[in-house]
């Protein structure tokens, strides 16, 4: 039987309630975050078609912090909408998007189409103006445009057949986005020069600059109508997770209610998008996005290493010799990529220290790979390349939490920092009394 829970439910499973826990703690931290970004970004598209500027429909409070200062009260109102209709029916909701999703891919080959009609090749004379290192940092806040994959699973509850459906979707999904966005990053810097592309409405700006200012309109209303499909995505997806998490006693469990009527897990919901609303009330878009890279590279990277523990490792049948080359293999590719980012993050620019690490990673994989057996094998749908594609996740995803801002992580430990104190004193007993009364229960 398939449950909902995403990350977090095969992260329980493979490495333990209290991994799970902090991870799940980011997860819930992406879409908190995620959701408040959209919602900000909502407002400066939603200026742009009443012909203002981005900021303009911001509260200016100069007595704040410059990066708290932009209240932004639309964004409040919008995800309280969004709050509104999540929690009234997920059927209708999915209608919603089923038609959405359509509309918005029209856009975006209209984007594509009218774009490149005005597009100027010397804008791309100068490719890396930020050299490898600007590479380097946008991928990271790139995983800022995944986190919603993981949405997908949080649903498997409500799939009819989610061993095949799940895959699909996820593969499917992930491939159109990917090349959407990388045609729309293309079109975008044809169309302008990479120093004047505006950060809050960057289409909607750049078609106004060429003197297409008919067509801004329609890239608005597009946006909005994606920003809105996200937002209720992201409100179904991340209610299911603190209902699966509430189910574990880790979280007050009247979270995991749901409603009679509406089959919805009302109070779950309402909590994150009061959380969202918070945030994207006070927080600037730059600081929500790299805090959301960072916890969505962390999580990323965590699920590689649980894949890992999951195919070489079965309670009770795997030898005491292979449990213990798997954890010798797993402290190699987790400190040898943990070195290379460290040394990125520190500006090394000798070669020498990325190939000793490197040569470590590369090392310890094959050992991984040549004398440890795997355990289990994936019964319909499974990660190929085992185990070279999640070991290279986990490097990848931890070479670029190298090139995340110092402030960025400073957040990042307060947070995790916060789900410390709140695991030890109240998440740990609460699930431990919850496994107990239901092995008694058992008995």
């Amino acid at each position: 039987m398939s449950i909902s829970g995403g990350s977090f439910a095969y992260l329980r499973v493979e490495l333990g309630d209290f991994i799970a826990f902090i991870a799940a703690g980011n997860i819930l931290l992406e879409y908190v975050i995620g959701g408040a970004a959209v919602a900000r970004s909502w407002t400066s598209y939603f200026a742009t078609l009443l012909n203002h500027h981005p900021n303009d429909f911001r509260i200016h409070a100069t007595s704040l912090n410059p990066d708290y200062s932009r209240l932004d009260p639309i964004a409040v109102v919008v995800i309280a909408l969004v709050c509104l209709a999540a929690v009234s029916s997920t059927k209708a909701t999915s209608r919603f998007n089923y038609v959405a999703s359509i509309i918005h891919l029209a856009i975006i080959v209209f984007i594509i189409i009218a774009g490149l009609t005005q597009a100027n090749p010397k804008n791309l004379s100068d490719f890396t103006p930020f050299g490898v290192r600007g590479i380097f940092s946008a991928s990271a806040v790139l995983f800022f445009a995944y986190v919603g994959f993981d949405a997908v699973s949080t649903m498997a509850e409500e799939t009819k057949n989610p061993a095949k459906d799940i895959p699909l979707g996820l593969v499917g999904a992930m491939t159109i986005t990917t090349g959407c966005y990388c045609l729309l990053a293309l079109t975008l810097c044809l169309m302008q020069p990479y120093s004047q592309i505006d950060p809050d409405a960057p289409f909607s700006v750049a078609f106004q600059a060429i003197g297409m200012d008919w067509a801004k309109y329609i890239v608005a209303f597009g946006a909005l109508k994606g920003m809105t499909t996200v937002l209720l995505v992201s409100a179904v997806g991340q209610a299911r997770y603190l209902t699966h998490i509430a189910r574990t006693h880790m979280v007050p469990p009247w979270l995991a209610e749901v409603h009679a009527t509406t089959g919805t897990p009302v109070n779950a919901t309402v909590v994150m998008l009061v959380a969202t609303a918070v945030i994207a009330f006070f927080t600037n878009l730059g600081i929500l996005s790299n805090l959301l890279s960072i916890s969505t590279l962390f999580i990323f990277m965590m699920v590689a290493v649980a894949l890992l523990v999951r195919r070489y490792y079965v309670s009770g049948e795997t030898t005491d010799s292979d449990r213990n080359k798997l954890i010798a293999a797993l402290v190699l590719i987790l400190a040898s990529s943990i070195a290379t980012a460290a040394y990125w993050a520190a500006g090394g620019m000798g070669w020498v220290g990325y190939l000793v690490s490197v040569l470590v990673w590369f090392l310890a994989t094959v050992f991984l790979w040549w004398g440890v057996p795997q355990a289990r094998a994936p019964q319909t749908w499974g990660v190929p390349l085992v185990p070279w594609l999640p070991s290279a996740s986990i490097a990848i995803n931890i070479f670029l939490l190298g090139s995340i801002d110092g402030p960025s992580f400073v957040r990042f430990g307060i947070w995790t920092a916060l789900l410390l104190v709140y695991y030890f004193f109240f998440g740990l007993h609460a699930s431990y009394d919850t496994a107990k009364a239901a092995s008694n229960d058992g008995v």
